[in-house]
This record gives C-alpha cells, sequence and structure tokens, in this order.
C-alpha cells in the first residue's frame, strides 16, 4: 500500500480547535475523491477520536499537545485515506479501548463505536515515547 502524509497538524487539546482539522481533513477528502457524505462521516470519526483524546487522554487539560497526520492510502484496487492522531495522555492497553454498549441508551461514550463503524481500520497502539497512536483507514466505496 502506498501512503504518504500530505497534511501533518499539531494543536492543543483545546476542543476549538478541533473545526480547523475538520475543515482540513473535508478538503483533502473532496480532494481525494470521497464525496460529500463519506467526508462529513470521516470528519466525525475524527472528531471523536480528536475529543477522546482531550477528554479522556488529558483529562480535559488545555494545554497538551495533539498530532493529526493524513493523506491517501491507495492500492492498485482502491483509492483511500490513512488518519493518524498521537499524543502523549497515559496509555492504555489497546484492549480495554471499547465503546459503551449500545444498549446502554445515555448520551455520550459512542466516538469508538463511531470510529469503528466509519472506518475500514481503526488501530490504537501505545507509543514507545508515550501517549497513544491512533491509525484509521478508510477506502472509497
Amino acid at each position: 500500500m502506498s501512503e504518504s502524509f500530505e497534511v501533518e497538524l499539531r494543536i492543543l487539546s483545546r476542543p476549538e480547535h478541533l473545526c480547523v482539522v475538520r475543515q482540513a481533513l473535508s478538503a483533502a477528502l473532496n480532494r481525494y475523491g470521497f464525496d460529500d457524505g463519506t467526508c462529513a462521516q470521516i470528519a466525525l470519526a475524527l472528531d471523536e477520536a480528536l475529543a477522546n483524546v482531550i477528554r479522556h487522554g488529558y483529562q480535559g487539560r488545555d494545554d497538551q499537545p495533539i498530532w493529526v497526520k493524513f493523506g491517501r492510502a491507495d492500492t492498485a484496487q482502491q483509492k483511500g485515506v490513512h488518519i493518524v492522531v498521537e499524543d502523549l495522555a497515559e496509555q492504555v492497553p489497546p484492549e480495554k479501548i471499547a465503546g459503551r454498549d449500545l444498549e446502554d441508551i445515555r448520551p455520550g461514550g459512542l466516538g469508538v463505536h463511531i470510529m469503528k463503524q466509519v472506518m475500514d481500520d481503526v488501530q490504537f497502539t501505545p507509543r514507545p515515547e508515550g501517549g497513544m497512536r491512533l491509525e484509521m483507514k478508510r477506502s472509497q466505496s
């Protein structure tokens, strides 16, 4: 698979910065040929990922770094996008990262579920230097 990160952003863990990342991703996805509905779904998945880093990883601290990279992830058969989110938050064993049960009806707690429903591949891994790395991939339908 050929992949390159065409966009690399560093933001602080402030919710008001999420719109900047969303707009950059949406513009890139349109250029990659994703339709508007799919662009919105992928942007929502990234928004949920970033919100989880801020809320759970950094416990709401607004002065912590988050790195976001994205670019094409093309194979001979399909075109797609590859998104990476990295942070310096507390490491969590990947098997413990899960959305809440969908039968538990209440606000919040659906970020991981949304990411896994929207994206083709979602992988959480601890970073050797500390923090977590989230990789998400989606092919064009």
